[in-house]
């Protein structure tokens, strides 16, 4: 294949910029998500250093909030002043965040560290800067496999960073883990630049506050919203309660984190194929597939044995479906609205995701305080699946040409 071609593209297409790009917005994904996904290895290090684990916990719930609210605001930055400017405030925000409880661990560090400034710092280098700016650089026939061959090399820093913070806890505690992040995170400051760059639109000056109040006001945008809160639901609730859920099943210890780390692995692929099948069907369709497959998915595990073969059928099945939902929603998006305002407008989008992460989190702990079970948590997440689909099918897009196969 040659070098300056994505796959399933006519070779010559896609310019040099354009190469740049898609590597910048993938290694800063892969750097935006890998840190954040080694917040649960903190949990008991930081504890032994006198922050009491429960605040840890509580810490990390608020830092997805804070980047549910902080989303829309850089994404509005971002479509105004561009990526480069965003991601160098977002790389030092982000790592300040993890260097502050690293140098003065204690509750009000770890509140305002993990809480809000990684919550911040992930804002402004996350989705709704960096995949817009891979958004802005292709054009549409080309637009949704771009982004999900980003989303799905941003997978790959989920599955190396932990490893990597997981041997600097061992070899010097928490901060040193803390540190180490922070480094990583850095490498994202320089990174916006190539999405600049390869832009077909540029930056401008713009009122995003017009944008978002006429696409509050757009079915298509209301309804693939209320579909992305059910992603955002499902995803925090099996990521947060899977391994204990598990462990209540009899399961080893190790199978929650062999699980999780099969997710991720699956999710590499999953998202480039959710992205090349957003190219060549309507967008909203595919996001509909997605939420019934992963309710019958959801459902049919809660149903089985559990087994070391039944957990890792669920655990590829969710992962190809994990994350294919952002280039997807991206794509319904851009298709409705362009591309000129799509950070604030993703981020508007992405604040419902959030709010449903929180909740998928925070009422299956309750669920089960409550009964001593999973039972009602997971017959709800199953069934959220089916009502998201039921928002995405009478969706209507505009036409646009497919991408060659």
């Amino acid at each position: 294949m040659p070098r300056d071609t994505l796959p399933g593209t006519t070779p010559g297409t896609n310019t040099p910029a354009q190469i740049s790009a898609l590597i910048a917005g993938s290694v800063t994904l892969s750097l935006a998500l890998g840190t954040r996904a080694t917040f649960g290895l903190f949990l008991v290090p930081l504890a032994d250093m006198g922050v009491p684990l429960a605040t840890v916990a509580f810490a990390i719930a608020v830092h997805n909030l804070t980047w549910g609210i902080g989303q829309p605001v850089a994404g509005a930055w971002a479509d105004r002043h561009g990526a480069t400017r965003a991601q160098v405030l977002g790389g030092l925000l982000y790592a300040a965040g993890f260097a502050l409880p690293a140098l003065l661990p204690a509750t009000w560090s770890v509140m305002l560290g993990i809480g809000v400034l990684t919550g911040f710092g992930t804002a402004f280098i996350g989705w709704g800067v960096a995949l817009a700016g891979v958004a802005r650089a292709f054009p549409v026939e080309r637009r949704s496999s771009a982004t999900g061959l980003a989303s799905a090399g941003g997978s790959v820093g989920q599955m190396l960073l932990l490893p990597v913070a997981a041997a600097a806890i061992a070899w010097g505690g928490a901060p040193a883990g803390l540190l180490a992040m922070a480094a990583f995170v850095l490498l994202a400051v320089p990174l916006g630049r190539p999405l600049d760059r390869a832009a077909l639109e540029k930056p401008a000056p713009r009122r995003s506050i017009s944008a978002v109040r006429s696409a509050l006001g757009d079915r298509t945008f209301v309804l693939v919203s209320l579909g992305f809160f059910t992603c955002g639901f499902q995803l925090a609730f099996l990521a947060t309660h899977l391994p204990g859920y598990l462990s209540l099943c009899g399961m080893p210890a190790a199978t929650g984190a062999w699980a999780l780390m099969l997710v991720g692995g699956a999710n590499i692929l999953g998202s480039y194929l959710c992205g090349r099948a957003g190219q060549r069907l309507p967008p909203h369709l595919c996001l509909a597939a997605i939420y019934i497959i992963r309710a019958v998915a959801i459902l049919a595990f809660y149903l089985a044995p559990k087994t070391g073969l039944t957990t890792a059928a669920f655990a590829i099945v969710m992962g190809l479906l994990w994350l294919g939902t952002v280039p997807l929603t991206t794509g319904v998006i851009a298709r409705r609205f362009g591309v000129g305002d799509i950070g604030a407008l993703f981020g508007v989008c992405f604040i419902s995701h959030q709010i449903g992460g929180f909740l998928g989190a925070w009422l299956g702990g309750i669920a089960f305080a409550e009964t001593g079970t999973y039972d009602m948590a997971f017959l709800a997440t199953a069934a959220s699946g089916l009502v998201a689909a039921a928002f995405n099918i009478p969706i209507r897009l505009p036409r646009t040409a497919m991408a060659a196969s």
